[in-house]
């Protein structure tokens, strides 16, 4: 056989191999955190819940505090609900992921207690004299919600929860009349920084 009718083959080496093998580890890696992750949450709609937050603001802040005024937050909490919840099912759809899957339901136990806190300190707490901490509540608990359900979706999640939980906190230590700003700043202007950033890394 001619030498040029020869085929030189260069065996392996171990370092070819072994970032072959770390290259097949980082993938199946990646594939199990997504598998494990909920990562159907709907940055255009938390930015549609914070626009409609900034219209629920305008709408409370002549108000004084009383039925009125919360009666502005609350519809505006049962909007935000609805508006995200046909987001995450037009998120699935579009992905192909189930929308009742176990990271899913995973995320959805960790969010509900703190909302289920919420609620029940709302009723606790309207037409007392302590009613002027809701704002505050309201924050640290929604919070302390999307930190907990976070704890199941992408990374940025927990950070946008422990940004609410902050700012409740600061709430609750400012005068009264901070109130209806710190919600405006919080489901607002919070939902619409991280819902904008969720959209641009996690594909809408």
């Amino acid at each position: 056989m001619a030498p040029h009718d020869v085929l030189e083959r260069t065996p392996a080496t171990p370092e070819g191999l072994q970032g072959r093998a770390m290259d097949n580890l980082r993938y199946i890696r990646e594939t199990m955190e997504r598998a494990a992750s909920f990562t159907a949450i709907p940055g255009w709609g938390m930015c549609v819940m914070g626009a409609t937050a900034l219209v629920a603001a305008l709408l409370s802040a002549p108000l004084r505090p009383g039925l009125a005024w919360i009666g502005v937050w609350l519809g505006e909490a049962a909007l935000a609900f609805a508006i995200a919840v046909l987001a995450i099912a037009r998120k699935t759809r579009v992905a192909g992921i189930p929308l009742l899957s176990g990271p899913a339901q995973r995320f959805a136990f960790g969010f509900a207690p703190p909302m289920a806190a919420g609620g029940a300190l709302t009723w606790a707490l309207y037409g007392a004299a302590t009613s002027h901490l809701l704002p505050g509540l309201w924050l640290l608990l929604y919070g302390a919600a999307v930190v907990s359900g976070g704890a199941f979706s992408v990374a940025i999640v927990p950070v946008m929860g422990t940004c609410f939980m902050a700012l409740g906190a600061l709430t609750l230590a400012l005068p009264v009349a901070w109130g209806t700003t710190c919600l405006a700043l919080g489901f607002g202007g919070l939902h619409l920084v991280f819902g904008f950033l969720i959209a641009r890394r996690h594909g809408g």
